[in-house]
């Protein structure tokens, strides 16, 4: 049986007809296609698919269900640059820093520091360091990642 869930993605206002039984990273990548946000475990243990959920980094892939989606507003890694195009200064520090590699876990360890930097732009090296260990990179990229996570705070604080 279909549903009607009502969500705000990226400030944009939509009623998707799913089965109620499709997580919201489903929900956004193949009912909205937005495909930044990756799955890679599926039980929210590797970070990949982290959005911004009512102000809060989640692992999409693990919000299910009607009860959990009506109504919520997410921010993806496609919301986060400037309507003109400018990136955002965390996704700048990125590139910068040489931290893509791949690019398969950027986008969530990315939603991941935003939502650290917005609640707290000076976090410590420690808080920094446990939203990092929130995500796992294939490519063993850390060092650049850790680069530019700095980098990044630094900007932010400008």
């Amino acid at each position: 049986m279909a549903e009607i869930i009502n969500m705000t993605v990226n400030g944009i206002t939509y009623k998707i007809t799913c089965t109620g039984k499709e997580s919201l990273l489903e929900i956004l990548r193949e009912h909205l296609g937005l495909t930044g946000a990756k799955e890679g475990c599926g039980y929210g243990v590797c970070g990949s698919c982290t959005v911004i959920v009512n102000g809060e980094a989640v692992t999409s892939c693990t919000l299910r269900g009607k009860d959990k989606l009506e109504g919520i507003e997410v921010l993806t890694i496609e919301g986060l640059a400037e309507k003109n195009g400018e990136l955002h200064p965390i996704q700048k520090s990125f590139l910068e820093a040489g931290a893509v590699q791949c690019g398969f876990c950027t986008p969530g360890i990315i939603m991941r520091l935003y939502d650290l930097f917005t609640k707290n732009p000076n976090a410590p090296e420690e808080e920094i360091r446990e939203a990092l260990s929130k995500h796992l990179c294939r490519c063993t990229g850390y060092e650049a990642i850790w680069e530019a996570a700095l980098l990044a705070q630094k900007r932010i604080n400008q």
